[in-house]
C-alpha cells in the first residue's frame, strides 16, 4: 500500500497533529476537519485527505 493510500484511525490523526481525540470528534461533527468515512463502526482517514486538509489551512492562514 502507497504512503498517500494509507488509512489513518482517529488516534492516530490525533498523534500527528498533537490534539486530542476529543478535538477529532469535534471538527468531524462540526465539518471542520478532514475527510473521514466509515468501515464498519470504525472512522478512518485517508493520508492524501490528510495532507490535503492541512495544505488548505496553511492556504488560508497565508490569505488572512
Amino acid at each position: 500500500m502507497e504512503s498517500l493510500d494509507r488509512l489513518l484511525t482517529v488516534e492516530d490523526l490525533a498523534d500527528y497533529l498533537d490534539v486530542p481525540v476529543a478535538t477529532v470528534y469535534a471538527w468531524r461533527y462540526r465539518r471542520q476537519g478532514p475527510p473521514g468515512f466509515r468501515v464498519g463502526r470504525h472512522l478512518r482517514f485517508r493520508w492524501s485527505d490528510v495532507e490535503r486538509w492541512i495544505e488548505d489551512r496553511i492556504a488560508q492562514t497565508r490569505h488572512n
